[in-house]
């Protein structure tokens, strides 16, 4: 974000692109919810979510999914609001049965 941005902001096309591939995971699991949540809210995407979702992005695979999945919260500097609200949306973005096994 630059000085004059304000979290409410929404991201702008390039910074959006450039989060869009930030956000591609070795874990097929955890783009399925990242790929819903960027279905659901890319077009109404703030800089305040885009920054939440960067501090997401630089956890290892295997403990985001435990958050996104509720086996984990967040704890620490991760349990700040934005990434707190981020996590909710992000848990709406996928249906428990996705990875259920058949």
């Amino acid at each position: 974000m630059q000085p004059t941005d304000h979290p409410d902001d929404l991201i702008g096309a390039r910074a959006l692109s450039k989060l869009r591939w930030r956000c591609r995971r070795g874990l097929l699991e955890n783009d399925l919810f990242i790929a819903r949540f960027f279905d659901r809210h890319e077009s109404r995407l703030t800089l305040g979510q885009a920054q939440a979702l960067e501090t997401l992005m630089d956890l290892a695979d295997n403990d985001l999914l435990d958050l996104l999945m509720r086996r984990k919260e967040p704890e620490a500097e991760l349990a700040s609001p934005s990434v707190l609200a981020l996590l909710q949306l992000m848990r709406v973005a996928a249906p428990a049965d996705s990875f259920s096994s058949h």
